[in-house]
């Protein structure tokens, strides 16, 4: 027999302990991940309008001066 579907069979049960820590786990992971996935989105829109705001405060360029004939 082909060993994943002897694994998959086979499998034990995991005891009450860990399956009520395998859904705080889950329930955890979720937490962080919207929280990271909701600060990496900010610190993108903050970096948007930083580059924004330095583009449009950036002076021209002063226009060359012509160099004095001798």
């Amino acid at each position: 027999m082909d060993d994943a579907l002897i694994n998959a069979v086979f499998q034990s049960k995991p005891s009450k302990q860990e399956a009520k820590a395998d859904i705080t786990t889950r329930a955890a992971r979720q937490i962080m991940d919207v929280e990271v996935s909701a600060r990496d989105a900010k610190t993108e829109r903050l970096r948007a309008a930083r580059l924004a705001l330095e583009l449009a405060e950036t002076p021209a360029p002063a226009p060359k001066k012509t160099p004095r004939k001798r």
